[in-house]
């Protein structure tokens, strides 16, 4: 029987419902952006190519061809290999003090895939999911992709405010998950105070919602500090979402999640029907690599290259911005946060500074209500010492002749 309507070539309308909404396109946007060469690009949060393993990678790929381990050119199980998973836990058994048991993690594609599948695993339609805010764009989409009502959690110099959210459960809402980052967050760049750490798992407890930690940032603390992980406090109600990307590199897409047992039973589960398995030659490439000392040796040269660009970024926003404008000191990642005076529209600006030759990504996609206009992140991460002084300049002057039009006073 013939099609009764022809749909030349328009097929929005066979879209799944979940993807007609809002669900973001900002991290596409920014990776375009973070690739640009004719800018002194503050946008995306990449880490600096300096500080990714060279030459040295050859030789243990060559060494694996060499000894016939066929295990780094075929399909992984899908929690990841036993070589490269005994690597990671007793990693974080080094780092957190900690070892997860034999269930209770998997190796993830990144952790935006840990994100992905604890969506897919938890949430249905109208599900409430609290956040920061400011956060980490790529959860709000993750979150929103299966029609969660995704609300943020103020923050402030210690972190996510759990006085706020100890009323807002109080009063009855109630989430399935509450993600934080409470290590150098992105984008605020901000860090969880020990005492809201053990006020949020006890919070978490007492109202039985699932933590979601993610610890992108947490080794690239520029002193070498480590509050203690949220994991660690509560493995119980905590799943943690780590990344390699920001550490070895991001070409292998490694991470993991480490939680209760029965929510990684489920996600492995989900994981079987997303991308089966996390690449298995990115996998042997990390173990061999850490186990030959040489992931710490780059964490420690990375905490040195970004801890100097974020002094240098603070100096020159010191040195250049006008007054009413304000700004976080990281004490590490890769990220500061501005907020500029009511009524100054960075969303507009950040049009104006490509004209200036310098971008930025404004603060709205980092909010899940349309908070943020007059909010804007700066990437440190990616961007070469000698500009730093000159972007944050052309940026000052923008953003004084904003302020000066938004008075009637356009004076240079």
């Amino acid at each position: 029987m013939p099609p009764t309507k022809q749909r030349r070539g328009e097929w929005e309308d066979l879209f799944a419902t979940r993807t007609r909404g809002d669900v973001g396109e900002g991290l596409g946007s920014i990776l375009a952006l973070s690739t640009a060469t004719d800018l002194i690009s503050f946008s995306g949060g990449f880490p600096d190519p300096a500080t990714f393993p060279g030459l040295v990678l050859a030789e243990i790929l060559r060494k694996l061809i060499a000894a016939g381990d066929a295990s780094a050119m075929q399909y992984a199980p899908t929690p990841g290999l036993p070589g490269p998973r005994a690597f990671i836990a007793e990693r974080l058994e080094q780092l957190e003090g900690r070892r997860p048991e034999e269930g209770e993690f998997l190796i993830t594609s990144g952790a935006i895939e840990a994100l992905e599948l604890l969506s897919k695993t938890f949430l249905d339609p109208g599900d409430l999911v609290l956040v920061e805010g400011p956060t980490y764009l790529g959860a709000i989409m993750a979150f929103r992709s299966y029609q969660a009502n995704v609300e943020c959690l103020t923050i402030d110099h210690d972190g996510l405010d759990t006085k706020a959210l100890e009323r807002r459960l109080a009063a009855g809402r109630i989430p399935k998950l509450l993600y934080t980052i409470p290590d150098h967050q992105n984008p605020a760049g901000l860090s969880l105070s020990a005492d809201r750490r053990r006020a949020l798992v006890e919070l978490a407890r007492r109202y039985g919602f699932l933590l979601v930690e993610d610890v992108a940032y947490r080794e690239l603390g520029f002193a070498g500090e480590r509050l203690t992980s949220l994991w660690s406090l509560a493995p119980d109600t905590v799943v943690q979402v780590g990344t390699f990307s920001k550490t070895f590199f991001p070409g292998v897409r490694l991470g993991w999640g480490a939680g209760p047992a029965k929510v990684v039973a489920r996600l492995i589960l989900a994981k079987q029907n997303t991308d089966q398995c996390a690449g298995a030659l990115g996998q042997r490439l990390l173990e061999e690599y850490g186990r030959q000392g040489l992931l710490e040796e780059q964490n420690a040269r990375g905490r040195s290259l970004y801890g100097r660009r974020c002094s240098l970024l603070v100096e020159s926003l010191e040195t250049h911005m006008p007054e009413g404008v304000a700004w976080t000191r990281p004490r590490g990642g890769f990220f500061c946060w501005l907020t500029l005076p009511e009524g100054v529209d960075a969303v507009k600006l950040s049009e104006r500074a490509m004209a200036e030759g310098v971008a930025f990504v404004p603060g709205v996609p980092f909010f899940p209500d349309g908070r943020g206009r007059n909010n804007l992140r700066l990437a440190f991460s990616r961007i070469d010492d000698e500009v730093i002084p000159e972007g944050v300049r052309r940026l000052a002057a923008l953003f004084r002749r904003a302020v000066g039009e938004l008075s009637g006073d356009d004076r240079r």
